[in-house]
């Protein structure tokens, strides 16, 4: 219906190469390496996956990575079984290992293979690929060539494949732009968040000698409980009550609702306080320092030591110092079934702090920069679905490019 032609994978490639098994490590760099499978992923190749091939070894290698090829898993777990990658430039020192197959164009085809890599790493094509896995463990899938070979796909004529890549690639150049943007704000906010919290670099204006004190000192420590399951009057309340789950190993900065919810009652039954609006929650049980900040009043079960500052305005510094330190956390818990820290354990632990004017000016300028890669990451989901939606669109003809007569 969309003037594509149902073509054989054959008739578009010339062929799948496979490289050989070789001895590798990872303890040195430099010289012949090979791919490991985690090389390619959705359509992208990570040349620096991989692993250097040992001296006795190299001769035995083959199947170099060229340039406008694409490589796919032929033998994976059954979710990765069949990933691809686009390559765009020759590795002559880069070997592909025997569980990665390299195809390029077949001669006088002129198959775009960018296109064809886009076709495979999309849901339909990817789905497609992955349904030709044979195999009998549930842990590690084969793809038979001649599957693969013999597998028939709609596909456009040569032009309109290179407008389709064309455009797809423009927004795959985006996303590794804001990738790479985000990577180095992420950086640079360690930096800085390394630097402030020690006093190492000071803001402007600021000089006054910093003080030690501990946590129990500029805040109140509080733990956390969980009402009966058995009495549903105890729960569905207007009061946001958290578990560990929900709160990011990265900080998950101001929260405000849970999953789950109590009632006054619920909270007078238990062990959990209503901690107010900015209080720093903090995981106290199996993952120790994640932490967050409570927009409204809130609760949450056992598995929390929270901050109630003492002056609401040390709130976020609070935050970014456990972030920063919550190696401090994790060297003073113990247990047997799983790691836990007491609230008087988190109450002792010893800081240095500035006064309340430069805590207030250090949590405004990590927010700054935090609120940067928040956009940035916003930014970056768009264009993800972005590309996602024209993939839907242009890899099945459902919209249609224009292409370039040719004389």
């Amino acid at each position: 219906m969309n003037g594509w032609r149902t073509r054989p994978v054959s008739s578009l490639i010339d062929g799948l190469t496979a490289g050989v098994s070789v001895r590798s490590t990872t303890s040195q760099t430099g010289g012949p390496s090979v791919l490991k499978t985690s090389a390619i992923d959705r359509g992208r190749f990570h040349p620096r996956e991989s692993k250097t091939i040992l001296p006795d070894d190299i001769s035995r290698a083959k199947c170099p990575v060229l340039s406008d090829s694409m490589l796919i898993s032929r033998m994976n777990t059954p979710a990765l079984v069949g990933d691809v990658g686009y390559v765009d430039r020759d590795h002559d020192s880069l070997y592909l290992p025997d569980r990665l197959w390299l195809a390029k164009s077949r001669r006088g085809a002129n198959t775009d293979m960018r296109w064809l890599t886009y076709y495979f790493s999309s849901e339909r094509g990817s789905h497609t690929l992955q349904g030709l896995a044979t195999g009998t463990s549930g842990s590690m899938k084969n793809i038979p060539k001649s599957r693969v070979l013999d597998l028939e796909i709609p596909t456009p004529s040569a032009p309109e494949q290179r407008s389709i890549a064309n455009a797809i690639t423009t927004a795959d150049d985006l996303i590794a732009t804001l990738e790479r943007l985000t990577a180095k704000k992420q950086a640079i906010k360690q930096g800085m968040m390394q630097q402030l919290l020690t006093g190492r670099t000071r803001l402007p204006g600021f000089s006054g000698r910093w003080l030690n004190s501990t946590l129990g000192a500029i805040a109140r420590v509080s733990g956390g409980g969980t009402p009966s399951t058995r009495i549903s009057s105890f729960w569905g309340g207007g009061i946001p009550w958290f578990t560990p789950a929900e709160i990011n190993a990265e900080g998950s900065g101001l929260v405000s609702s849970s999953e789950r919810t109590i009632t006054r009652e619920g909270l007078a039954s238990s062990a959990a306080t209503l901690l107010p609006a900015g209080t720093v929650l903090v995981t106290s049980r199996a993952s120790i320092g994640n932490c967050a900040v409570a927009a409204v009043p809130v609760s949450t079960n056992q598995g929390f030591t929270s901050l109630v500052p003492r002056d609401s305005r040390s709130t976020w510094f609070l935050y970014y110092w456990i972030q920063q330190y919550r190696s401090e956390l994790e060297f003073r818990a113990a247990g047997s079934t799983f790691l836990e820290i007491s609230a008087s354990k988190v109450a002792a632990i010893s800081l240095r702090q500035p006064n309340l004017e430069e805590q207030v000016a250090i949590g405004i300028a990590i927010r700054d920069a935090d609120a940067e890669i928040d956009t940035l990451d916003n930014c970056l989901t768009k264009a993800r679905a972005i590309k996602k939606g024209m993939m839907q669109q242009l890899l099945t003809g459902r919209t249609r490019l224009p292409v370039a007569a040719t004389s």
